[in-house]
């Protein structure tokens, strides 16, 4: 189908809507919506926090009785079924609108297309497509995990200009500057959960959580500890939200961390590590869309050689830490050249004095 420039206009309106909702609509997805007569703007919304109404509806509020006639532009396909809150399709039947345009199809088993299929049977003209691109990038984790029942994986790592993470005794603070650590926290805002490893915790004994007034929740603090030895006084286990620890340790270790507040998950089928698989199924069936990988060499290698890993966000510092200090992933697998891990930068841009680099892990 062809879009008119004023489609094109109204459909980047509700885009930027939808990214209102980028710290508070998970685990929902990010969605704008504009309804639109006579050339003018008569309601507008988004989808602010889960259990709260979706975009359209809050649209439709503020529309009124002008909603009668209308084009709606949606960037995501209009909801068919109950879930939390009421279907869209009905709201926008009963407001009388004449026209949908939604960004993308719905990857929902229980929408994916059914939206607009019900809409087109109440008589309303129907299209999807204008400006897919920019919609789905908007929802990575809920697309994927939709679509795969896992999180949209995101490993940030903070480095210096020849590649080390750490000095040889582990001192790592600070690589990077003050900005980019603000940068980081709005990348921990947008995510459902925060992945360390037990090594961590035990190195630094962070506290894993968001500093921003924008967020409504912490996101999810999980820790792979495989022997179970994280202490039951973290300071992880002390911050505000939940921490859930996946192990392949025994019971004593575990009711300690329980008694601390933690939910401890043992993962069958444990040989020597934790299942990082195994890990991302029990995220998914959790509703974790965007999961922050924030961990050491080791574990962000495992990810890496397992291929779980999505997207690389990486701070430069511009400094150098000579050979003796820690490198970025721990690949002991990678012996040939043919073996090496290719990536796709998407984005390179300068936070304070460091660069920041952002890309994609092309999938042989």
């Amino acid at each position: 189908m062809d879009f008119s420039a004023s489609d094109y206009e109204y459909m980047a309106r509700a885009l930027r809507l939808a990214k209102k909702g980028l710290y508070t609509a998970h685990p929902n997805p990010r969605v704008g919506c504009v309804i639109v007569k006579d050339g003018r703007i008569v309601g507008e919304g988004w989808h602010e926090y889960t259990g709260g109404p979706h975009a359209e509806v809050n649209a439709l509020r503020q529309a009124g009785e002008q909603a009668r006639g209308a084009t709606v532009y949606v960037t995501l396909e209009p909801c068919c079924h109950q879930g939390r809150t009421p279907p869209c399709t009905e709201a926008l039947i009963q407001a009388g609108v004449t026209r949908v345009i939604a960004a993308m199809v719905d990857p929902h088993s229980r929408v994916a297309g059914n939206g607009l299929a019900q809409l087109t049977a109440a008589g309303i003209d129907t299209a999807s497509g204008l400006y897919e691109a920019q919609a789905e990038a908007l929802n990575p984790g809920f697309i994927k995990r939709m679509r795969f029942g896992r999180p949209f994986v995101r490993c940030k790592l903070a480095m210096s200009l020849d590649g080390r993470t750490a000095m040889a005794g582990g001192e790592s603070k600070w690589i990077t500057s003050e900005a980019a650590r603000l940068d980081v926290q709005r990348l921990r805002a947008r995510s459902s959960a925060i992945l360390t490893g037990v090594g961590t915790v035990l190195a630094d004994d962070p506290s894993m959580t968001v500093r921003s007034e924008e967020v409504r929740n912490q996101p999810l603090r999980v820790v792979v500890d495989t022997h179970l030895s994280m202490p039951a006084d973290a300071r992880i286990l002390k911050q505000p939200g939940e921490t859930v620890v996946f192990t392949c340790g025994d019971e004593v270790g575990k009711s300690e961390l329980e008694a601390a507040g933690a939910k401890v998950i043992n993962l069958p089928f444990c040989a020597t590590d934790v299942d990082l698989e195994s890990v991302l199924d029990q995220l998914g069936e959790m509703e974790i869309n965007e999961l922050l990988v924030e961990t050491g060499a080791t574990l962000s290698g495992g990810f890496m050689q397992a291929g779980l890993i999505d997207e690389l966000v990486i701070y430069v510092a511009p400094s150098l830490m000579g050979d003796s200090a820690r490198a970025l992933f721990r690949l002991p697998a990678l012996k040939t050249m043919e073996q090496k891990i290719e990536l796709n930068i998407i984005e390179r841009r300068m936070v304070g004095q460091d660069m920041r680099i952002t890309a994609k892990v092309i999938r042989k």
